[in-house]
């Protein structure tokens, strides 16, 4: 970014649309840097109509994904340990992680891929070996094998957010809740802001807005829809504690699919949660639409592979709520530059951002702010789909 400030002229050198998961730590990336930051959220911080609400979220360091993931990933965690200690709670768990599948399935190989070109310690297990250690996941299918992940664990997504928020407004950021943009408008030499009750002019803008990034920069190819999370207890006289059944991503005996999860933290308030994949077809929503109310038949589902899994689990669930996933074409997010220079983008969840998203938001700050990235992220370049096209 090399306009020299004037608040003569701007209201801010930067607007940052959107504080969830990236956003958030956009905002406190680029504050921290001494960037005059506007951040405009349309709730309040950690609010749950968006993609980063349910307690929790896993964390994993090989990153099944795409092995360039990986690096995100341990900048990741430096900086949620970082954000910790300003905020003085815990907001990351280390649990270890489990992985379960066919050798030659995608959970295995992606997994394999991204500790080998990253120099992972990643442990195999044959069925025996998990069966021993992992009690929890005894059901199997004929021929699954195990990957221990030592550094996988979980997030708390909520308190994550605010502490970031907290992060920016305490290195100087301005903070708008409650104020909905409508529109930004760039051109040559800045943008323009407008809401519901005023427009601000800025030198640049981040849009970190998750499902309603396509509202600012339609070209896009982002799908936002509707996700039903669970949560379950562990059967009378068993245990299902996130000691016992650790952060995981495996097969369902029985069926060709895969689930994720991790068991119960009854003292962070929350039970064991079990989703099923999100690899689609996805059924496009608005997010201001969002139906948050789970109709009946609608966790028949994943009841059914937990029940297949996991015998010391009630397969009722305890709890549901939903959240908005935003999907790629290619299942990756998209950060960085635009086809306008003066507006960056930062999102795409597709089910596997939250991990990452503190580094996701060091990686908005660089690019706004003309800074060598941290890692190669060309991958999640949102100008990828123009160029395929």
């Amino acid at each position: 970014m090399s306009d020299t400030h004037d608040t003569g002229t701007f209201d801010a050198d930067v607007a940052v649309i959107g504080l969830g998961a990236v956003g958030s730590s956009a905002a406190w990336r680029l504050a921290a840097r001494g960037v005059d930051v506007l951040g405009f959220e349309q709730f309040e911080p950690g609010h749950d109509w968006g993609g980063s609400t349910g307690k929790t979220r896993l964390f994993r360091v090989a990153c099944l994904e795409h092995p360039g993931l990986t690096p995100v990933a341990r900048r990741a965690r430096e900086l949620w340990r970082e954000l910790e200690a300003s905020a003085g709670q815990p907001l990351f768990f280390e649990t270890g992680g489990l992985i379960v599948g066919q050798p030659d399935s995608r959970i295995i190989t992606g997994t394999i891929a991204a500790a080998e070109a990253n120099g992972l310690r990643v442990e195999r297990l044959e069925a025996d070996e998990i069966a021993s250690r992992f009690p929890a996941h005894a059901r199997m299918n004929p021929g699954d094998v195990g990957l221990w992940d030592p550094e996988a664990g979980l997030l708390r997504p909520e308190a994550a957010i605010v502490a970031a928020v907290d992060a920016a407004r305490g290195a100087g950021a301005r903070v708008l809740t409650g104020t909905r943009v409508t529109a930004i408008e760039p051109d040559a030499d800045g943008v323009t802001i407008r809401t519901d009750a005023a427009e601000y002019r800025v030198r640049h803008v981040a849009v970190t807005s998750g499902p309603w990034i396509g509202r600012f920069v339609p070209d896009l190819p982002l799908t936002p829809h509707r996700v039903v999370m669970t949560w379950f207890r562990a059967r009378d006289g068993h245990d299902a504690n996130v000691d016992v059944l650790p952060v995981f991503i495996r097969t369902v005996p029985g069926h060709d699919t895969w689930i994720w999860g991790h068991g119960a933290m009854p003292d962070q308030g929350f039970d064991a949660k079990v989703g099923p994949e999100f690899d689609g077809p996805f059924t496009p929503g608005d997010p201001d639409a969002i139906d948050r109310v789970v109709h009946p038949g609608e966790t028949d589902g994943i009841r059914d592979l937990v029940a297949a899994t996991f015998p010391d689990l009630d397969p009722e669930p305890s709890a549901v709520t939903t959240c908005i996933m935003t999907h790629t074409p290619d299942g990756l997010f998209v950060v960085g530059a635009t086809e306008h220079p003066r507006v960056v983008v930062g999102g795409g969840c597709s089910g596997h951002s939250f991990k990452h998203a503190s580094a996701l938001g060091e990686l908005v700050a660089q690019s706004v702010v003309g800074e060598t990235a941290f890692t190669d992220a060309s991958f999640m370049d949102p100008l990828r789909f123009s160029a395929a096209g």
